[in-house]
């Protein structure tokens, strides 16, 4: 017999609520996410950014952190040796539909996407300091909040 039914998988990570500190409106709907090949994590965690193009919805690329000391480059790990990432760079075409509501598997990418709400600064998953500006201007109405005070 054929199972149609999903197995059941919960992803704790304890900061989705924290992080999304106001949910008030998204894409009706959600949208399944195109996850690239080189994408390089398993969970998608809640406040990672949203990009769109031609309909097509996928999480903001990422790239390995790196630092540079005397002229040799070196990527940037965590103390526990797992590479330590930051958002890449907005591809060509595609523009900020939002931020993911709730973290999902990669691979099983069915996303809630929020339009408008609330955002605390200081959980995101990567800092939005390279690209805030841009997608504060793409995406209006969702506030990034610090202590319960809007940014």
């Amino acid at each position: 017999m054929l199972n149609v039914v999903n197995e059941s998988k919960e992803i704790i990570t304890g900061l989705d609520s924290v992080t999304i500190q106001k949910w008030i409106s998204g894409i009706k709907g959600g949208r399944t996410l195109t996850i690239d090949v080189d994408f390089p994590l398993s969970v998608i965690h809640a406040g990672h950014v949203i990009i769109t193009k031609d309909g097509d919805y996928k999480p903001m690329p990422l790239s390995q952190k790196t630092t540079t000391s005397g002229g040799t480059t070196t990527p940037v790990v965590d103390e526990d040796g797992n590479p330590v990432y930051e958002y890449g760079t907005l591809p060509s075409g595609y523009a900020y539909a939002g931020v993911l509501y709730r973290s999902i598997l990669a691979s099983k990418p069915a996303a809630s996407i929020m339009i408008n709400g609330e955002v605390n600064s200081e959980t995101v998953p990567y800092p939005m300091t390279s690209i805030k500006s841009a997608f504060k201007t793409a995406c209006p109405h969702i506030v990034f909040i610090k202590d319960e005070i809007a940014e």
